[in-house]
């Protein structure tokens, strides 16, 4: 049993792999669209970069009524669907209107699957082991970003001048493996109970997840639904949850995080690295954001979500103000490589590790999905910004910082030392306690 929940819960985080792949290959095909349509700055920002966003924010937002009424396995499956059909028409896009809209589609695949995905891995978990399941999710965004960005630098000169087109269609090939292979994962056994009141479909898939004292686990399930199946999300009992989502996703993206896989390979072209070696570059920053989250998820449940939070801080502030230096001082590029590489690192092993397993954790089941979704559509808000401006700053031709952009850092930098003063003195710990205790602890 425990080896088909592992299958299964593999095959559930699945979907942050083309999450993380949807959301890194456009940095291959940055420069090569906005060479083709020659849009101006503004529209290649609010447009070609950012829609995909704006697409994740309306997914995240909305996602939690599908995965409500739907089912999780079901808005699991269409998730699939939807990263199948932006990756297609991504590709065969012929001018930049169409583009935008089939990245849009793409981005609602991403904004639900950062609902429905948490959510679906903390119900079948254990306290014990809750974390690194539901951090299986962000290995797989990793992952995904990782394959991404060797998959863009292996197809640089396969399509000629559409190269960015291969780049992004391949996306379909993962898309369509995994929407098969999800319709043999089973439902929640507490959205069976809460939506379906099946009592005996939750005690048949609690025993397929090998959880010991079923019983006992139905009767606990079966409260915490009695006591909230009426509540709404916005209200003062959940005041504290809600301040806990937001500030948590506030911060992952004023870490400046999604700037700098989105821009990478920019970054360091204005650093001084050739294009095809920006991009080669660009595999390290994935590397490192795949070993130090490996390294995060065996952590998770042992150190806790609060002290990597900590490190992962600590570490954003050195490496953020080093980056700005580098920029400020004209250092060579191995300095500036090695201090984004450490940046990524600190990212992997603090948000990134603990974002998508805190927020799924610190909402009762009654509004777990709308809780997902408030605190990843926040999240994906200021992903959303940060990456439509963006352009508005570096563009070479009237960007603000067009000449060296340390000031951009420094600005993150200081965001990451609020982060440090809220985790240590406001955040929770929550590893070690089961769903139903957080629930009874926060909603007090």
């Amino acid at each position: 049993m425990k080896n088909k929940n592992s299958i299964w819960t593999l095959t559930v985080a699945l979907a942050g792999f083309l999450f993380g792949f949807d959301t890194v290959v456009i940095s291959g095909a940055n420069l090569p669209i906005k060479e083709l349509w020659g849009t101006s700055p503004a529209f290649h920002g609010w447009f070609i970069m950012s829609m995909a966003l704006w697409g994740t924010v309306i997914g995240a937002m909305f996602g939690g009524i599908p995965t409500d009424k739907l089912g999780r396995k079901k808005t699991l499956f269409w998730i699939g669907v939807l990263y199948t059909i932006s990756a297609i028409g991504s590709a065969i896009a012929f001018d930049p209107y169409m583009f935008s809209f089939f990245r849009f589609i793409g981005g609602v695949g991403v904004g639900a699957s950062s609902v429905t995905v948490p959510t679906y891995l903390s119900e079948v978990s254990t306290k014990e082991n809750r974390g690194r399941i539901v951090a299986r999710y962000q290995f797989m965004i990793v992952l995904g970003i990782f394959i991404a960005f060797i998959s863009n630098y292996l197809l640089v000169g396969v399509g000629g001048d559409n190269d960015w087109r291969v780049m992004l269609g391949v996306e379909a090939i993962p898309a369509i493996i995994y929407s098969i292979l999800v319709l043999g994962v089973p439902n929640s056994p507490r959205w069976l109970l809460l939506y379906k009141n099946d009592v005996n479909g939750a005690r048949s898939v609690l025993e397929r997840l090998g959880i010991k004292n079923i019983e006992e686990s139905l009767s606990e399930i079966k409260q915490s639904v009695t006591e909230g199946v009426k509540e709404k999300l916005f209200s003062v009992k959940f005041s504290t949850p809600l301040k806990l989502a937001f500030a948590i996703a506030f911060f992952n993206q004023l870490s400046g995080i999604n700037f700098i896989l989105y821009y990478a390979p920019e970054i360091l072209e204005q650093a001084g690295l050739a294009g095809k070696e920006s991009l080669g570059s660009s595999i390290s920053i994935g590397l490192v954001n795949l070993v130090f989250t490996i390294l995060g998820m065996s952590l998770v449940d042992k150190l806790g979500r609060k002290t990597l939070l900590v490190f992962g801080s600590i570490g954003y502030i050195v490496s953020l103000f080093a980056v700005a230096y580098c920029f400020y001082s004209d250092a060579n590029s191995i300095s500036l490589l090695s201090f984004i590489c450490l940046f990524i690192a600190s990212h992997a092993i603090g948000q990134g590790a603990v974002i998508w397993v805190f927020i799924s954790e610190i909402f009762p089941t009654s509004i777990r999905a709308n809780g997902q979704s408030f605190g990843s559509g926040t999240h994906w808000v200021f992903a959303a910004i940060i990456t439509a401006i963006t352009p508005i700053f570096l563009d070479s031709s009237y960007g603000i910082f067009k000449e060296n952009p340390y000031p951009i850092f420094i600005f993150f930098g200081v965001f990451m030392t609020f982060q440090l003063l809220w985790v240590l003195f406001v955040m929770p710990e929550t590893k070690g306690k089961s769903l139903e205790e957080l629930q009874e602890e926060l909603t007090q």
